[in-house]
């Protein structure tokens, strides 16, 4: 931007304008702008704050509030009235002036102010807005000393619930138009909109139809007044009593920023943060409101050890549970060795720290973080094309912005990664970017990515190419000629869900259709530590930073990095997660050390239980009760995100540093754990803090030798149900029974309702009526759902992962892709198998389960260790000051710290 004055510095003056601006003075300031843009974002780049509410830079001007009245001049005459600045676009040779220079402009906006203000309540003293409220500052500002009006207010009943989370109160409101403007433009949830005309107009909702959104709470953060505010946090807290705390959301891999509002060590709400890179100002609801699960009733604040004589777990002191988990991982060490499941919530100082532990202390690589479906294809194509990358040299969110075309392999991103989600719905409305998606229904996702209205017009943007469930590798080998001719232009994308992992072949596939249209690729898991412990090395095949455990050279710098003698690490390859449940029941290892890890998140719940059951002896870092601590033998606590700093790697591989924002609580992170329980069996890790940690990172640098190989496994034929049989697609929901959720009844009540969805041709072959319930069973158990009848493959039942009592792994012990019975008719009463101890929250349902053991202790969730969706809550006692005292090792204290 150029910029001078106008007051006759010729030179300036005389200076020719850049191509595509226009001159323009504004307050005696001439200023060069790009054409079309806003008068009012260009005053803002010169620091000229015109005041405003309905404005926002995200959001398509609206001109509803006329608070941003300026005056201007264009070709040396003046406009007949005060014009709009948040919808007058700059031109060549305008003149204007605000209300900073100008009397006409002031008295404007102190009128739209007065108007404003006529019915406007007094509630500042109880407003959750009041001290960080727009009115209230601009009112200061730019309003009247005194009120003129006399008369009565209006006023209505308030407030009004227009969801289980948000709360309306109409008489606040200045209909500037901000909440139904996000609502329809930038979420594609137009279930809030402005109702009536004149005096009367209002913002509501229709009748029997709630505001069901995932990015609802994004309302109440840019709503100028305080009409929307939160049920969770209404009259918890004025502004001026919080500490805020930059952050970032540990639920999913979009890698949001966020600001954390606490006060006397309780978080009381949280914020989207301002990120331009990757959130913009926006994030989902649950990142906004789930965050009660770390100070749950149930948090493990103590450690525990299983009491020899009961066999029930006991809280003890550091001293005696770090000795009897040294003893005991040391014993079944030497005797057939530990597995190690970190999970996938970590960050990635902590991540590295577990890598570091089994390198070192267990000497093994049977180490897996991958707490789901997964698959070796899934971990030859983490180490070929996704480790080392980052948003410079990969996918970003900027080139998902900019992609002529994008194509969702196996991917929901409004359920699975909500900013994804967002930046594709802005592609396609913005820049007509073509969305297509290889599934088996058009999702609500689905359908706001890829038909979108725009100034009346529909915009088609690609669509769903239906395919069975585990024929996405077949389906990427067989794409129609538009969509591979689409591909292949030049900024072209492909984004692969973690789904892909439970069809054979699909991430071959996908390479090789990438490499065939020059298309870029992205892997997109769920969790929000995912990819930053494939980058630490939580994995059976590589070390940090994607160095081959089987590569001599690397492993020989891994080596010398970590001071250990040259050929002590393990250069074989290790066991995958299923192999190492397998050899755990086998009795094949003797130990088990267990992060964030839910046995119902794993594609077979039974066989962890039994795992854990038969394994000699397992050692379990927890926030909350959970299904692994259920057969610890010693449960250690660590910290939820709040409580710790650390660096989470979002879906791009772009760092997303946290410092702690809850400080003074004891609560220890993984890695501090680890490292004092290293030494106690004589093992230095030297990880005492996420600080030292990050800086042995970057110290340790790239992989300085070649990639694995890609992965290259066939397309494997998909089954052909017969009779009452038919083929499972099914992925989770973004709001569902995870216990990260526990404690959000305002949140749980805008999740989706668990419904059982059929192609018409499906119900008619069994006789299913839309609505009714129906039956979808294994040999393990079987759910029964209300029916929903879309258009989607013949032969095919889609059920949410793990809503209400659709718990695909735990009841139906089944995945996508799986033959499953379905039949017309609820559950029969329950004889042999216990119900499921989750009853259905938004929905009819029931669940009858063949399972010993139900869901586990906390009841469900995602990644349980407080890593997870399906946190384990969390506390600690304290370790003591140090791991590594001033005369070496140090060593447990009497008080149960360490010296």
């Amino acid at each position: 931007m150029t910029v001078a004055s106008a007051s006759g510095n010729d030179a300036a003056q005389s200076r020719p304008v850049p191509e595509g601006h226009v001159r323009l003075t504004i307050d005696g300031i001439e200023v060069d702008a790009p054409k079309g843009e806003l008068v009012i974002r260009t005053a803002e780049r010169l620091g000229i704050v015109i005041p405003r509410f309905c404005d926002h830079p995200l959001l398509d001007p609206a001109g509803a509030c006329r608070q941003c009245l300026v005056e201007v001049e264009v070709n040396g005459k003046p406009m007949p009235k005060p014009a709009a600045s948040c919808t007058t676009a700059v031109a060549d040779g305008m003149v204007v002036n605000t209300q900073q220079t100008s009397q006409v402009a002031d008295k404007a906006q102190q009128g739209v102010m007065e108007l404003l203000l006529i019915n406007h309540p007094l509630d500042c003293p109880v407003c959750d807005k009041g001290g960080e409220c727009p009115l209230q500052n601009q009112a200061l500002k730019h309003g009247r000393s005194e009120s003129r009006f006399v008369d009565k207010k209006r006023t209505f009943a308030k407030p009004v619930s227009i969801s289980s989370q948000i709360l309306l109160d109409r008489e606040r409101c200045v209909l500037c138009q901000r909440c139904t403007r996000f609502s329809k433009q930038i979420a594609g949830d137009p279930f809030i909109e402005l109702l009536e005309r004149g005096a009367t107009q209002q913002i509501g909702i229709g009748e029997q139809q709630p505001f069901q959104s995932y990015f609802s709470g994004n309302t109440i953060q840019i709503c100028p007044v305080g009409a929307l505010t939160s049920a969770a946090y209404r009259f918890r807290s004025r502004p001026f009593d919080l500490v805020s705390t930059p952050g970032v959301c540990e639920h999913c891999s979009s890698g949001c920023s966020q600001r954390t509002d606490w006060r006397r060590g309780k978080v009381m709400r949280r914020l989207a943060g301002e990120d331009p890179e990757v959130n913009e100002e926006w994030n989902c609801d649950k990142g906004r409101f789930a965050f009660r699960y770390a100070t749950a009733s149930d948090r493990i604040t103590r450690p525990m050890v299983r009491d020899t004589d009961s066999g029930e777990l006991r809280e003890t002191s550091w001293t005696e549970a770090l000795r009897r988990a040294a003893n005991g991982l040391l014993t079944a060490r030497d005797s057939r060795g530990v597995g190690v499941l970190p999970g996938g919530r970590l960050t990635r100082e902590d991540a590295y720290a577990y890598g570091k532990f089994a390198r070192m202390a267990l000497g093994t690589n049977d180490i897996d973080h991958r707490a789901r479906p997964h698959s070796t294809e899934e971990l030859d194509f983490l180490g070929a094309s996704v480790v080392g990358t980052g948003p410079e040299d990969g996918v970003s969110y900027s080139s998902l912005e900019a992609a002529p075309t994008v194509l969702c392999v196996a991917f929901e991103p409004e359920e699975e990664s909500p900013i994804v989600f967002l930046r594709l719905r802005k592609a396609a409305r913005d820049s007509g970017t073509r969305v297509f998606h290889l599934g088996q229904w058009d999702s609500p996702g689905v359908e706001k990515t890829t038909d979108i209205a725009d100034s009346g017009s529909p915009i088609h943007s690609g669509g769903l190419l239906p395919c069975l469930p585990g024929g996405e590798a077949a389906a990427l080998y067989e794409l129609p000629s538009e969509v591979e001719q689409a591909l292949s232009e030049p900024g072209a994308v492909l984004l692969l869900g973690e789904r892909c992992a439970q069809v054979s072949g699909v991430y071959t596939a996908a390479m090789q259709v990438a490499e065939r249209t020059g298309a870029g690729i992205a892997w997109i898991p769920r969790r929000a530590g995912e990819r930053g412990a494939v980058e630490a090395g939580t994995l059976p095949t590589l070390l940090p930073n994607g160095r081959p455990v089987s590569d001599s050279v690397v492993r020989s710098g891994i080596e010398q990095a970590w001071g250990v003698p040259e050929g002590s690490l393990p250069s074989i390859p290790g066991r995958e997660l299923d192999g190492i449940l397998t050899a755990a029941e086998s009795g094949e290892l003797s130990g088990l050390l267990v992060g964030g890890v839910d046995p119902d998140d794993l594609p077979d719940p039974e066989q962890a239980r039994r795992a854990l059951r038969s394994a000699g002896f397992v050692v379990s870092l927890e926030l909350r009760p959970s299904g692994v601590t259920e057969h610890a033998d010693v449960v250690l606590p660590i910290a939820p995100t709040v409580e710790k700093s650390g660096t989470f790697l979002n879906w791009e591989g772009r760092p997303r540093e946290f410092e702690i924002t809850i400080e003074g609580t004891g609560a220890l992170p993984d890695c501090r754990v680890l490292d004092t329980l290293a030494v106690e069996m004589d093992v230095d890790l030297f990880t005492q803090t996420p600080a030292a940690v990050a800086a042995e990172i970057r110290r340790l640098g790239a992989n300085p030798g070649a990639r694995p190989k890609p992965p290259d496994i066939p397309a494997e034929p998909v089954a052909e149900p017969v009779g009452d049989k038919a083929l499972l697609a099914s992925w989770r929901h973004l709001l569902d029974n995870g216990s990260m959720q526990h404690d959000e009844p305002n949140l749980a009540g805008t999740a989706r309702p668990p419904v059982a969805r059929i192609s018409p041709d499906t119900a008619r072959r069994l006789g299913i009526e839309p609505h009714q319930p129906i039956r979808v069973s294994t040999e393990r158990g079987t759910v029964a759902l209300e029916s929903e009848i879309v258009e989607m493959p013949d032969g095919v039942v889609w059920l949410p992962g793990n809503s209400g009592p659709a718990k695909v792994h735990g009841v139906l012990g089944a995945g996508h892709g799986t033959v499953v019975g379905l039949a017309a008719g609820p559950l029969p009463p329950p004889g042999g198998g216990p119900k499921s101890p989750e009853p259905a929250a938004t929905a009819a349902g029931e669940t009858v389960s063949a399972a010993t053991n139900g869901h586990g202790a906390n009841g469900h969730g995602d990644g349980a260790n407080g890593h997870g969706d399906g946190a384990n809550g969390h506390g600690a006692g304290g370790l003591g000051a140090a791991g590594h005292g001033p005369n070496g090792k140090g060593h447990t204290g009497t008080d149960g710290g360490v010296a």
